[in-house]
Order: structure tokens, then sequence, then C-alpha cells
């Protein structure tokens, strides 16, 4: 299981965010701001802890669908425990086969991909034989999609009966540079394809989609973004909106401050108001599905 990590404290971010760009510079004003977002969220990332409260619940079902035959590791993209280490330890343990399963739903050769070449090149640094089948993609799994669902619902029920009918669905994922576009990469179809299965489920619903938390480089991400185009909405008398962000099944920066934080602080100022759903998280429903998924495929494998 491999998600993209974050820092454990204020001291660690320069380190991360040098990690994230490659050992790419990185300006002083730059790691201020990331620093200064991370306190207002309370000084650290919640991500590994949530990853790790996911991978036992991968655990617990996979151990009730085949017990004893799956080890759920965690390896981190950016971060600690890196996939290098998840890998040393696969290795260790003597396991010969390995499903990947990258804990974002969506595939582009700029997220997902880059999760499965690092776990191949950790592969071959330690001379490891071990059989890999990736799981490419989760955007339409059953559990995800009844999950999100679920979370619609509730937070639907947390809004103030007055503005409750008006308040309008916005679907949101991580921005990517526009350049992959170039070389068809299937990122925005994938995303599409899970907001039209959102939809069907709330059909008397206004929805949209937004992109959000492109990076600060000079390059052109995909948008519109997330924050502009509720401002944009509410010129035109639409006020009240439930962020669900699709790209995302835990905690992180991009949550706890891109949305909670500064869409909301720019809604309010155009006079609209936002709230967000919880997170998919470790909910037993994704779990189940996801054990579901892990097994099929190293059913496909022949491995079962």
């Amino acid at each position: 299981m491999m998600a993209y990590g974050g820092p454990d404290k204020l001291a660690d971010i320069e380190a991360y965010l040098h990690d994230v760009r490659g050992g790419r510079q990185i300006s002083k004003a730059q790691v201020a701001e990331i620093v200064r977002r991370y306190e207002l969220v309370g000084g650290r990332s919640p991500l590994l802890e949530e990853t790790q409260a996911q991978a036992r619940g991968l655990q617990a079902e996979l151990d009730k669908l085949e017990p004893p035959l799956f080890q759920v590791f965690v390896g981190m993209r950016h971060w600690h425990p890196t996939i290098p280490k998840a890998v040393s330890d696969i290795a260790s343990a003597n396991i010969k086969k390995l499903v990947a399963l990258v804990m974002a739903p969506h595939y582009s050769k700029m997220s997902v991909e880059v999760y499965f070449k690092r776990l191949d090149e950790t592969l071959d640094d330690l001379s490891a034989h071990i059989e890999v089948a990736h799981i490419d993609s989760w955007k339409e799994d059953p559990g995800y999609l009844d999950t999100l669902e679920a979370h619609i619902r509730d937070g639907l029920k947390e809004i103030p009966d007055s503005v409750e009918p008006n308040t309008h669905l916005v679907f949101t994922a991580h921005s990517l540079p526009e350049s992959i576009l170039s070389w068809n990469d299937p990122y925005p179809q994938e995303l599409r394809a899970t907001c039209r299965a959102l939809q069907s489920r709330f059909p008397d619903r206004e929805t949209h989609f937004a992109y959000q938390s492109a990076a600060m480089l000079p390059d052109p991400w995909l948008g519109p973004d997330a924050g502009d185009l509720m401002v944009n909405l509410i010129t035109q008398g639409i006020k009240n909106f439930l962020v669900v962000p699709i790209g995302f099944v835990a905690r992180n920066v991009e949550i706890l401050y891109d949305i909670d934080i500064a869409f909301k602080e720019q809604v309010k100022a155009a006079g609209g108001m936002l709230w967000r759903i919880k997170m998919p998280g470790s909910n037993p429903l994704m779990m189940a599905s996801l054990g579901r998924l892990v097994r099929q495929t190293a059913k496909t494998e022949r491995w079962l």
C-alpha cells in the first residue's frame, strides 16, 4: 500500500519539499509559505497515521477473505517509511508475490505510474526477485463509491435545512500540469468516470468538477480551479457548496489547508458558504471492497 507521504513535524518540511521536487531548488519564500500552511493545520501531516489505519483495515479484510495468505506493508513516496523501506521489509520476509496498490483511485503517468516505477526501481536495486501485479485504477470501485455516497449524504445532513436544497456538490481532485494532455494521459477521463458514477446517485443535485492544489510553479496546470469556480458560481446566485474531494482518500494538507482554510475563506469573502465531506479514510465499506480487489488481482495472476 503506497501513499504520497507528508512531514512529521515543521522541521521536516524543507527536506520533504526537496524530495517532492526531486532535489530541484525551492525558494525560501515557497518554503516559508508551506511552513505557514502546516502551522495552520497542526504542524504536521496526518497522512501516515491514516494510511496505516487503512493498511490495518485492508489487512483485517484480507484475513477474513483468505487467511493467512496476505500481509500488508506501507511505503510512502516522499517521506518515511519509504517505498524502498517497505520493499526491503517485503524481501526480508521472503515474500515472492506482490500486489501494488496506490491510495489514489485515478491513474496518471505522473502520479500512480510514478509509484510503480519507484517500486520497480527498488526491486532492481535490491535484486529482489518478486512478481508484481499492479492495481492501476480503482476509480469505480464499489466500496469507494459507496463510501463517498454515504459521506455526501452525511455531509448534506450537516447543512442547515434552509440552504441544503440549494447546495451544489463540487467534486475536486489534485491538478496536474497541462502537459499531460499532450500524451493523452487518462487522468481527466478517470476523474470524469468517478464524477459520472456519483452524479447518477444524486440525480436531483447540481454538481460540478474542478481541480485543486496546483503547484507553485510557472507552468500551466489543469483547471478550472475549484476556488475560482465557486466564486464564479456565487456571482450567478449559487452560494452554498459541499466539496467532495474525489481524488483523495485521507486527510493531508491539500484537504486541511487548501479546502478547509483557503477555499472556505475565498468562498466566504465572495458571499458564500462551504462545507466538506468526511474523508473516506479506513471506512469499512471501502476497505472491504479494496480487499476483494486485491484478492481478485492475485487470482487473475493465478496466485490463488
